[in-house]
């Protein structure tokens, strides 16, 4: 396949970027598109030209650390994917591809396409956690958890903290990723007891860090990886409604 790229290369956060547009031969369908930008840093390598700065890890759909804008859309053009789990067959030879760094002002650009996403950090570290200290790991039938409560925390916790929530929300919203970690953990025993100052505290936090509101249009729960629903974020705004009169 022969593709052209069209990559967004910024230095910092203060500098300002630009498109350059790359011109490369010779890749196979059944790479995936992370797998061809490491061809392509290859042969800007041997260049002597500086190599694209992108964020990956784990390369399986799990870990949450890539995410690009791609033609366009949070992660690419599939549904519920992350950027790694895109392949090359998903374009055809002769296809521009426009990468770019998620946008939100609470994702400042570190370099070229990566972003930093500490933000999320800061809003977990308000109280994404339960601080009751239970000591040793108690037997696992002494806290009763009934399948459905257990089956919902679970679909919560799923949440890998990507971003393409927010990257695809047009007020750069992190309502879907914030209501995640919330009802996680206010759905079970253990952390009912934190759930209203959890809620108050993770919310507040996340209007802080400069996110917007949501608007409830539906692309978050589109391009959600994990497949968190809507419907999460009106558990977390019922729950931070009962938190607020209760302060």
């Amino acid at each position: 396949m022969k593709i052209n790229f069209k990559i967004w290369r910024q230095n910092n956060s203060k500098q300002k970027g630009a498109f350059k547009e790359y011109a490369v031969n010779d890749l196979h369908e059944d790479m995936s598109l992370l797998e061809a930008l490491d061809y392509l840093n290859e042969s800007l390598v041997e260049k002597n030209e500086s190599p694209v700065a992108f964020d990956h890890d784990c390369r399986e759909g799990i870990c949450g650390q890539c995410g690009i804008f791609v033609n366009g859309r949070a992660h690419g053009p599939h549904d519920n994917q992350t950027t790694c789990q895109v392949h090359m067959r998903s374009f055809k030879t002769g296809d521009t591809i426009v990468l770019e760094p998620f946008r939100a002002n609470a994702f400042p650009i570190v370099k070229d396409l990566v972003v930093n996403r500490s933000s999320f950090d800061r809003i977990i570290q308000k109280g994404g956690f339960i601080s009751a200290n239970t000591g040793t790991a108690p037997e696992a039938n002494s806290i009763p958890v009934g399948k459905e409560r257990a089956d919902y925390a679970m679909d919560m916790a799923a949440c890998i903290g990507c971003g393409a929530c927010v990257a695809t929300c047009k007020n750069a919203s992190a309502a879907l990723f914030t209501s995640a970690k919330i009802n996680h953990l206010n759905t079970l025993p253990q952390g009912e007891a934190e759930s209203l100052s959890r809620t108050y505290n993770l919310v507040t936090q996340m209007e802080a860090e400069g996110f917007g509101h949501c608007s409830f249009t539906g692309a978050c729960e589109i391009e959600c990886p994990e497949h968190i629903p809507l419907s999460s974020i009106a558990q977390m705004n019922w729950s931070f409604m009962k938190a607020k009169a209760l302060k």
